[in-house]
């Protein structure tokens, strides 16, 4: 299935590892946050990786 929507949640600890395995979806701030404009299919293999890698299980995603 498709991914159709990425979040994170508070529980994000800010360590930069989504951003650097998946920058062009991932933004860091304080906290993680996904960019508006990020184009979830092409980068579906990578949004995976991070959501697996996230130390504190943060990244949250939506099939459909």
């Amino acid at each position: 299935m498709a991914i159709v929507r990425v979040w994170v949640t508070e529980e994000c600890t800010g360590c930069g590892l989504c951003e650097t395995t998946c920058p062009d979806v991932f933004q860091l701030n304080d906290q993680a946050s996904v960019k508006e404009d990020a184009d979830l299919a092409a980068n579906e293999e990578l949004v995976r990786q991070a959501a697996d890698e996230c130390p504190v299980e943060a990244i949250q995603v939506e099939e459909g």
